[in-house]
């Protein structure tokens, strides 16, 4: 039986299960889940993870979910295509690397797009967003330096660590781009000129064999003016 994934549009967590299974060449069925519909609460999703996330990956009986979790298992079970690194120093380097953006990265990341989709309206930024923006901007230049010296993030090889915080920057140069955003995205955007290596970086990961399977759909529909 194949590998099923249950995913939804604009979750990163989702992003990241995607981008994994596309890059190891996995057949896989799609289930895609509707969070207007609340169908990640759905009595067949909360059967398989009773906190009602996604993703949610199975594997005939074994039935997986977080993330990080996900990666994990695939290149325990299928490690043709490893995402971990091909020697004990490098799967070191990628846990580190992932490690630090979950310790130094995300949490400013979901600040600051929280801030800009569900309290703009409320006018102006807070100290706390503007320190959130100053933080990610020096840890952009950590990565920034990264990618000026390698093809991505650990070694000349795509890896869990491109998996994991590819999706988190898509999703915050998405959220600066829109207009409630103006006074902020000046430190990152154009990212071509502010982070030309991690703006080719991009460029690189969509050009990869299956990416186009892995973008968020609603990303796709137009925007309202």
């Amino acid at each position: 039986m194949a590998l099923e994934l249950w995913w939804g549009s604009g979750s990163p967590y989702s992003w990241r299960a995607l981008l994994a299974l596309e890059y190891k060449q996995l057949p896989y069925v799609s289930h895609q889940v509707q969070f207007a519909k609340q169908e990640h609460k759905s009595a067949q999703l909360l059967k398989m993870n009773p906190r009602g996330r996604v993703p949610v990956l199975k594997d005939d009986d074994y039935v997986c979910f977080e993330s990080l979790a996900i990666l994990h298992y695939l290149d325990r079970k299928y490690p043709e295509i490893p995402l971990f690194g091909r020697t004990p120093e490098e799967t070191g380097t990628i846990t580190r690397v992932i490690s630090e953006y979950q310790a130094y990265v995300e949490e400013h990341v979901k600040k600051v797009m929280y801030a800009i989709l569900f309290q703009a309206a409320e006018g102006g930024h807070s100290d706390d967003v503007n320190r959130a923006m100053h933080l990610l901007a020096s840890e952009a230049r950590t990565i920034e330096g990264r990618l000026a010296a390698s093809s991505w993030l650990v070694g000349e090889h795509f890896s869990a660590a491109d998996v994991v915080i590819f999706p988190g920057i898509q999703m915050l140069l998405r959220t600066l781009e829109r207009r409630e955003a103006h006074e902020l995205r000046s430190r990152f955007l154009p990212v071509e000129t502010n982070y030309p290596a991690i703006a080719a970086w991009i460029k690189r990961v969509e050009a990869l064999p299956g990416y186009e399977r892995t973008y968020p759909p609603h990303w796709r529909e137009p925007r309202e003016s």
